[in-house]
């Protein structure tokens, strides 16, 4: 229900009376843009000033605007308990919520979004006494959201729910360890165009994602339609010992996409 009613929220800010700020130099426009999305999504909760909390990394330009790579940088990463991405201009700005459980080690979040137009995007840590602080980053890119994912609803679709682990460091018991989850998924938004009948296909993306470690929750990860098509996600936890790291996910469809990755010791 709070998931469904934030989407609502969301959808519906899209829709008050101010035109999108496409110009870098319209900053007043984007300034009253990002109040609007603030108030919806957390209310009268005051957000302050996150520079001395994270950083938000984007390409100034996107090569891709169907693929921009986007990573959170917290500088205190144990006093964090949850990180909202917003990309202030898309059709549901929301791009993702990830709450952390006591294996994380959200030092690094990396993913992959679609950008609809010239925007400003923002990065807000929840802070584990409830505080708020948002970083922005203004991002030049156009037509993300309707791009083609494949040449055909069945070619993208093919091998969905697939999923790989890359691990990206040496696994050494109680350090960190960072990880590069990939999923097989078209995360059809609704707005694109199958490109052999010329009709919308209709949205299937992937909503929710669960990882845990032997069990302990590493992070829980909501998101909407502004997530690429075969997400990639690079995050860190803490394996204690060696073991398995669960990753469990959800799409529009109820579907239910399980893998279970082996986490070797460090002599195996």
């Amino acid at each position: 229900m709070r998931k469904l009613l934030l989407y609502v929220l969301l959808c519906s800010a899209t829709l008050l009376p101010l035109a999108p700020a496409h110009a870098e130099g319209d900053a007043a426009a984007r300034a009253q843009r990002w109040e609007q999305l603030r108030r919806a999504i957390f209310g009268n909760r005051p957000v302050q000033d996150g520079r001395d909390v994270l950083t938000l990394e984007t390409p100034y330009r996107a090569e891709d605007a169907a693929l921009v790579p986007v990573a959170m940088v917290l500088k205190k990463p144990k006093a964090i308990k949850g990180l909202y991405l917003v990309i202030d201009d898309n059709p549901s700005p929301m791009a993702a919520h990830f709450s952390f459980g006591p294996d994380a080690d959200p030092h690094a979040i990396r993913l992959r979004v679609r950008v609809n137009d010239y925007t400003d995007v923002h990065a807000v840590a929840e802070t584990q006494d409830g505080k708020l602080y948002s970083v922005t980053q203004f991002v030049k890119a156009a037509g993300g959201c309707s791009a083609p994912v494949g040449e055909t609803v069945a070619d993208a679709l093919k091998g969905i729910g697939v999923m790989k682990l890359r691990m990206l460091g040496d696994y050494t018991p109680g350090k960190p360890l960072d990880v590069k989850l990939l999923i097989r998924h078209p995360d059809f938004n609704g707005m694109q165009m199958d490109q052999l009948t010329r009709l919308v296909t209709p949205a299937r993306f992937i909503d929710s994602t669960k990882v845990t470690y032997n069990g302990a929750l590493v992070f829980d990860l909501e998101t909407g339609i502004s997530l690429s098509s075969d997400p990639a996600i690079t995050f860190g936890f803490v394996p204690k010992a060696a073991g398995q790291l669960r990753v469990v996910a959800r799409d529009t469809d109820h579907t239910e996409f399980t893998r279970d990755f082996d986490i070797p010791g460090p002599n195996s």
